[in-house]
């Protein structure tokens, strides 16, 4: 379940006026546009988009970026497009960054549905006029090219039927090529890129009924081993994605300094979705609410808009 609560008193055509006139003039009222934007849900978003088109000529978006700026502007540029152009962006900036976030391909590749993963490589395309997997191509090689590559090609089943001998046949083959450290092996990425998440996940129990220990457990955690921590990021988003989150957030918000692109990525793409359970999983952890961290560790409207995904009630 989500965090984001919008309102219910709704004016497409109010809320066009205040945001337009929260951008008048030199000094952006941005306090405004993220208590406006941060309050609307995706249908009232498209509803306010449509109405600041048609009483002022001009897109929206394009608007509040030229007033916005840093992490407020990223932020609310994410949050105003549809979620499988929202992917399309992450998985572009994620390529191109000096040091590629190879994690936002996996999180899309694993997390979303068939479906949404198709409908993401159709909005890349449109918007950037070559595909996904060209680019992950690009900016990819040896092993970690072959992972991606399969994750991001794949179509999975998304029934819950399980094959039981197979689970416990392909458990076997996982421990094997664990054993040998095979980790590259070409079996370890075809089921993690071919079976549906059903059947990898009774995969996932029964090697840990046959061997005593979960899969990840199993694996080498030598963070400077890239391919090991892709792997384990594969298995993880397929596992258990909230878990996975909390952890992206745990690390975005560490003693050695906020990130706070990966801290956005994470409340923006899962405020209408599961961003609850993985509030509860951090508070569980921490023993410490996500809402007080972010009002703690961030600043100015950046993080008026931010608590105000999360659901709280004083943004």
């Amino acid at each position: 379940m989500g965090t984001h609560k919008a309102t219910d008193d709704f004016s497409p055509g109010l809320d066009a006026q205040s945001l337009n006139k929260a951008c008048e003039g030199w000094r952006t009222d941005e306090k405004a546009i993220a208590l406006i934007l941060g309050h609307r849900d995706a249908t009232q978003r498209k509803q306010l988009m449509l109405a600041y088109a048609q009483i002022y000529q001009e897109d929206l978006v394009q608007r509040l970026k030229s007033k916005l700026s840093g992490n407020l502007q990223r932020a609310v540029w994410h949050w105003l497009l549809n979620p499988l152009d929202r992917y399309a962006v992450l998985a572009n900036a994620a390529l191109k960054k000096g040091e590629p976030d190879y994690q936002v391909i996996l999180e899309i590749s694993c997390i979303e549905s068939a479906d949404e993963l198709l409908g993401i490589k159709r909005a890349y395309q449109l918007r950037y006029k070559h595909s996904l997997e060209e680019d992950v191509a690009s900016h990819t090689a040896a092993d970690i090219r072959k992972l991606l590559l399969a994750m991001a090609g794949v179509y999975r089943y998304e029934g819950d039927e399980i094959d039981e001998k197979t689970a416990h046949s392909e458990a076997n083959i996982l421990h094997g090529a664990i054993q040998e450290k095979d980790f590259h092996h070409d079996e370890i990425i075809r089921i993690l890129s071919t079976r549906s998440k059903a059947q990898i996940i009774a995969t996932f129990n029964h090697y840990k009924h046959i061997y005593g220990s979960s899969i990840t457990k199993s694996l080498s955690n030598d963070p400077t081993d890239e391919f090991m921590t892709l792997l384990r990021t594969a298995i993880r988003c397929i596992k258990n994605s909230p878990k996975h989150f909390e952890k992206v957030l745990r690390h975005a918000i560490s003693k050695m300094g906020m990130d706070e692109e990966a801290l956005s990525r994470v409340i923006v793409t899962r405020a209408e979705k599961d961003l609850r359970e993985i509030k509860e999983l951090y508070f569980k952890r921490h023993n410490t609410s996500l809402d007080d961290v972010v009002a703690e560790y961030t600043t100015a409207d950046f993080r008026t808009f931010l608590l105000a995904l999360l659901g709280n009630e004083f943004s």
